[in-house]
Parts: C-alpha cells; sequence; structure tokens
C-alpha cells in the first residue's frame, strides 16, 4: 500500500524551471540574442523623450541615471513577438554613492511588468537590434553603442 501525504503531493505538482524566464518563450523555445537595445527615455520634469542605442555591456548616462545593457534578447519570428533586456541602472549623483535602482528584465510588450520606479526619470526597451541592421534613432542621438550621456 502506498501512502501519500499532502506534502508529498504538494511536491509532485510544483513547476521545474530549468532556464530563465527571458531566455524562453512561453513556447518553450530560445529567444535569440542581439548586440543592441534600443531604449526609450522620459525625463518627468520636462518631458523629453530621448530613444537610444546601446550595445550590451555597455552603458549610457541619462539624466543622473547610469543605464547599463547586460543582455538584449528577442523572440524567433514564429512566435508572437517580444524584446526583452537585462538592464541595470544606478542613480549617480554628484558627490553622492552612486544607488542601485533596478537590476531585472525589462519587457517590450509589457513595460509595467518590470518597470524602473524612479521620481524623475523613466526608462523601457523598444527592441533589440543587430548592428548590420540598426539605423540611427530618429530624436539625433548618437547612432554608435558605447559609454557615452543622453541629452
Amino acid at each position: 500500500m502506498i501512502r501519500r501525504t499532502a506534502a508529498g503531493l504538494a511536491l509532485a505538482f510544483l513547476p521545474v524551471v530549468a532556464t530563465p524566464v527571458a531566455s524562453q518563450t512561453p513556447g518553450g523555445r530560445e529567444m535569440e540574442a542581439w548586440p543592441i537595445a534600443l531604449l526609450q527615455s522620459l525625463d518627468k520634469a520636462s518631458a523629453r523623450t530621448a530613444t537610444f542605442q546601446v550595445g550590451v555591456g555597455s552603458t549610457v548616462r541619462v539624466g543622473t541615471l547610469t543605464v547599463r545593457v547586460r543582455a538584449c534578447r528577442e523572440s524567433l519570428p514564429i512566435d508572437p513577438p517580444e524584446s526583452a533586456a537585462f538592464l541595470e541602472i544606478w542613480d549617480t549623483r554628484p558627490n553622492e554613492a552612486p544607488v542601485g535602482v533596478f537590476s531585472g528584465w525589462m519587457f517590450a510588450s509589457s513595460p509595467a511588468l518590470s518597470a524602473l520606479e524612479h521620481p524623475t526619470y523613466d526608462v523601457w526597451v523598444v527592441e533589440c537590434r543587430n548592428a548590420s541592421t540598426s539605423a540611427p534613432p530618429s530624436t539625433g542621438a548618437p547612432p554608435a553603442p558605447g559609454n557615452r550621456t543622453v541629452r
């Protein structure tokens, strides 16, 4: 006779997650890595927006924020469209130590799912791009990825 406990049954129904959420689509297929993230920012005080490209591993300044892109992935063409970027964001004010304000995946299709909470700035993912096919942003920001400041 097999004896089953409530705890044993509960453990049998727990899902096993082997890979990070952002690296797979809902159908379980891998997402494709891209070298450039197209981001957009909003300065809530002045209502100015900027669109800019940041290479994976590079940083950019947005006002008092320092944004580093660690990864940018897009779903395969056979899946519903999704772009996701792993961002690390610090508030770096003069004469103060940097304060981490965000670290995690941001999703282009659901910006509120994992959003930056900052009183002055918003930053969100637009899409991932390939270096050979990326066009310069329409706002006049520098097109080349790297360590720079967005105005």
